[in-house]
Formats: C-alpha cells, sequence, structure tokens
C-alpha cells in the first residue's frame, strides 16, 4: 500500500513539472529593455510591469532597445523611420 502511494505521488510531481516548465518556455516578454546584468535583461513592457529573464545572448542589447525575447532568444524591434514633414 505504502509504494503504491509513493509511486502516485511521483508521478504527480513529474506531471505537475512538466507542465510548469513548458508555461516558462511558452512564455514570452515584449517591452524596452531597462537593465543588463550578464545575460539576465530586465524589460519594461508598455504598462510599466518589469520583468527579468534570463537569455542566451546579450552582448548585442543595450537599454533603451525595444526587444521581443522567447525562449532565451533575443529580438531587437527595427526603430520606426519617421516620415518626412512636408512637401
Amino acid at each position: 500500500m505504502k509504494i503504491k502511494s509513493i509511486i502516485a505521488l511521483m508521478v504527480a510531481i513529474i506531471f505537475t513539472m512538466g507542465l510548469v516548465s513548458m508555461a516558462f518556455a511558452a512564455a514570452e516578454v515584449k517591452g524596452t529593455v531597462s537593465k543588463v546584468e550578464g545575460n539576465k535583461v530586465t524589460v519594461k513592457d508598455d504598462k510599466g510591469k518589469e520583468t527579468t529573464v534570463e537569455v542566451k545572448d546579450a552582448k548585442d542589447v543595450k537599454v533603451g532597445d525595444k526587444v521581443t525575447i522567447k525562449d532565451g532568444v533575443v529580438k531587437k524591434e527595427a526603430p520606426k523611420k519617421k516620415k518626412p514633414e512636408g512637401c
């Protein structure tokens, strides 16, 4: 009886950890970089919420860059070109 309980508990824990890891892997962070420390990048979204994410490569990321981070990969958004005024 005790072995069955232990096995059931282990299966439940493994299943729960699998779900949690999938939730974190699917997360996408989008906003403006507010801090870079090694491979940890802090991004501030449009609502003002800051999120710190560990990325694979942060060497080209600077404070003020607009980025999207998914699965540890940073993608910079191209700066918007201003349209010429008046003609």
